[in-house]
């Protein structure tokens, strides 16, 4: 009997101790809010860390340019076997007169070129660099906005999911409550055995849609691990119960954002670097029509001197130092197409600025018009909730009291339950939206 008597204690303290072990394990979990997360993925997330890279090779290329203002400076030497040096005086056919040098010999020097002027190739080159590097930060500018975006989604749905989870398991349970008083009213005659089997098989439902949101907050999860670069099946928590702060969302109109958009997107300010890139390449193909002048220098020892008359068996040492003035006449003619090619291209570019402009405009109207969809629909949503409450609260009492049907009931339970998800996707939305619109006008 005492054993007996032991089993229900043992039980219930196994029982606390599982539930004591849940509630540290919560505790220790680090549950993340959408900001924090954002800080995780601008650190980690692989996009970003590629965008990055990117700009560290656009800082690279700018000190490339630079160094091609340096002289060229470059030391060599040689050593070699020399042949018979033979002197034909009367013709190929002719005797030779062999001329006595060394079997072998050797040299060493340097040689110096340093550009003067060839146009303003080299000095425009770091400029266009410099541009380069300053479209490839509107670029990561561009790709933060995104992920930032793409995580705000995930962030959204897994919150949206993990709401549903809560309305499906209250739901469950309130089923299971009001199944057992249908039962017990079918067991005192008062409702028929088809009311036990609709709410039966609501209850399988419920269950049903409860498994299949559990999974799909499985997926949220893991592409926000994703984002944030993290492990796939790392631990994950964010701050669910806490409401959606919605106050600031109403500031602002259209045409503020519009000249935000104009002042801070990095699309926008991609195409205008794409302007000023296009106009320097044509004063780099117009620079080829310049004559090209260097400062040269060079000085060798060579064993022996066979290179002038009279020759020598010694050391010698020679050396230049000029200027070189080179003119290409051809690319008086050749370059005219290039630079006609140019301005088109260029051409083209500014009329892309046009279009972006264009898109702009209506990019930030969708977004600006959604938002205020996304802010109708949750009004329309929390007055739903109230008349479908009120409903549900009506018939359950008048079903209660055998004046209604239990399909009724049921049917207005799944319009709460409707209602409630509804709310929270339309609080959701209403996020997003304001989110997007500041991802557009690149202040996100």
């Amino acid at each position: 009997m005492k054993q007996y008597k032991m089993a229900p204690i043992l039980g219930l303290l196994l029982a606390l101790l599982i539930q004591s072990l849940y509630a540290q394990q919560a505790a220790n979990a680090h549950v993340l809010s959408l900001e924090e997360i954002w800080k995780v993925a601008e650190t980690n997330n692989h996009q970003l860390k590629l965008s990055d890279l990117n700009l560290q090779q656009s800082s690279l290329e700018i000190l490339e340019a630079k160094d091609r203002l340096l002289p060229e400076l470059s030391v060599g030497g040689d050593v070699k076997i020399n042949s018979k040096f033979l002197i034909y005086d009367n013709g190929l056919f002719s005797s030779p007169q062999d001329v006595p040098v060394k079997g072998y010999g050797y040299g060493v020097g340097y040689n110096l070129s340093f550009n003067l002027y060839n146009g303003g190739k080299d000095k425009r080159n770091i400029v266009i660099k410099k541009e380069e590097e300053i479209r490839t930060q509107y670029e990561v500018d561009l790709q933060k906005h995104s992920v930032k975006y793409n995580v705000a989604v995930a962030y959204f749905d897994l919150y949206k999911f993990l709401h549903f989870h809560d309305f499906l398991d209250a739901e469950i349970e309130a089923e299971k409550k009001q199944l057992e008083l249908v039962e017990s009213l079918h067991k005192n005659g008062t409702v028929l055995k088809s009311d036990v089997l609709r709410t039966s098989v609501k209850l399988s439902r419920l269950e049903l849609s409860l498994s299949d949101v559990a999974k799909k907050i499985e997926i949220a999860k893991q592409r926000l691990n994703i984002l944030m670069g993290r492990e796939n099946d790392a631990e994950l928590a964010i701050k669910h119960q806490d409401t959606i702060e919605l106050k600031a969302i109403t500031e602002g109109d259209y045409y503020d954002y519009v000249d935000i958009a104009f002042n801070k997107s990095p699309e926008y300010k991609i195409i205008h670097s794409d302007i000023k890139l296009s106009e320097l390449n044509i004063k780099q193909i117009k620079a080829t029509r310049w004559p090209k002048v260097s400062l040269y220098s060079n000085y060798n020892y060579t064993y022996p001197q066979i290179s002038f008359y009279p020759y020598s068996n010694d050391l010698w040492g020679f050396g230049q130092t000029g200027i070189k003035v080179q003119f290409s006449i051809d690319n008086l003619y050749k370059s005219k197409h290039s630079i006609a090619h140019a301005q088109v291209v260029s051409n083209q570019v500014k009329e892309k600025a046009n279009i972006k402009k264009d898109e702009i405009y209506l990019q930030v109207k969708e977004a600006y018009l959604l938002q205020q969809q996304a802010l109708e629909s949750m009004e329309t949503a929390e007055q739903n909730i109230i008349k479908t409450a009120e409903t549900v609260r009506v018939i359950r009492s008048s079903y209660l009291n055998q004046e209604s049907l239990l399909t009724d009931l049921l049917e207005a339970e799944n319009a709460l339950l409707e209602a409630k998800f509804n709310l929270t996707t339309a609080q959701t939305n209403v996020k997003l939206t304001h989110i997007r619109l500041f991802a557009i006008i690149g202040i996100l």
